[in-house]
Formats: structure tokens, C-alpha cells, sequence
């Protein structure tokens, strides 16, 4: 005879979801605009916690967002890519010369940024162009066959920065 197994069934309890398939697409649409989870639940008028189950309950609403969110940013990370290494641009200057109109074809060049490069290389070569400093404070020193004038010289020499 088959063992019977106790199954949990889907209680309808609870408030309907406000979720309508267009949702996916909206939120594509934000995201490409740079709306984080936070402003997506804000424009939605849910809260955040909200936005992430439908992200774990509808895969068209988590993929449109993770897709949105990628293409923003690659676009970000390209404009700031050539703002620090520098970039050279088409433009049309135009003249007034006693009513008379002329339009001239330049080439417009904008130098390296530093702080754009800067905040490149912080995010992208952490370990070589990172602030922070790392300080070894590990002090190695046999102080056992030190007499008591010694151990005084030695911890006064370290606090003024000597070893």
C-alpha cells in the first residue's frame, strides 16, 4: 500500500497582489532612467520588501529589472570611461555675421578628466589606487631576559616612534 504523504495546500488568504504584467516592462523602462529597488517600489506605490517578491515570483519582473539596470549602467560606465581618458566630438559652430547665417564644422575636444579617472581607477584597481592605508602594528621582541631598565628603555622608544 502507497505511504501517504501530508501536502501543503496554497492558501488564498491574504490580500490579492497588486502585480499586472505590465509592471515588467514599466519597470524596464525606470530602470534604464537609473531607478534603484527603492524608487521602483516608491513608483509602483508598494514597499520595498514588495518589489523583491515579485522580483522571487515573476521572472519577466526580475529579469526586466536586472536587464534595465545593466544597460544603464554600462552606458554610465562608458561616458565615464571616456570622460576620463578624454574625448573628441563633432559640433556645429554658428556664426551671425550681419544677419547672415554660417555654420561651421568643428571638432569639439575635451581633456582627460582627473577625477573621473581617479574614481575609475579607485573602483577598478582597488589593491594599486585605494586610500587606504594599511599600518603593520605587529611588534615581534623577546622582552623575558630584559632587565626592568631595559623594558623601560625599549616601551620608551617605541611610544617616540623608535624600534
Amino acid at each position: 500500500m502507497a505511504k501517504l504523504t501530508p501536502t501543503k495546500l496554497k492558501s488564498n488568504a491574504g490580500r490579492p497582489t497588486k502585480y499586472r504584467s505590465e509592471f515588467a516592462e514599466q519597470a524596464y523602462k525606470y530602470c534604464l532612467l537609473g531607478a534603484d529597488d527603492k524608487k521602483l517600489a516608491y513608483l509602483f506605490e508598494v514597499d520595498e520588501s514588495t518589489i523583491n517578491r515579485w522580483k522571487k515570483d515573476h521572472k519577466e519582473f526580475c529579469e526586466s529589472i536586472k536587464k534595465g539596470k545593466e544597460i544603464a549602467d554600462a552606458e554610465i560606465a562608458s561616458s565615464l570611461f571616456h570622460r576620463a581618458k578624454g574625448y573628441s566630438h563633432p559640433e556645429d559652430k554658428i556664426f551671425n555675421n550681419q544677419g547672415v547665417e554660417l555654420v561651421v564644422p568643428t571638432i569639439k575636444h575635451y581633456p582627460p578628466d582627473t577625477t573621473a579617472a581617479i574614481f575609475w581607477l579607485k573602483n577598478r584597481q582597488k589593491d594599486n589606487w585605494r586610500d587606504k592605508q594599511e599600518v603593520d602594528t605587529n611588534v615581534n621582541m623577546n622582552i623575558n631576559n630584559l632587565t626592568d631598565d631595559e623594558l623601560d628603555a625599549k616601551i620608551q622608544a617605541l611610544m617616540n616612534g623608535n624600534s
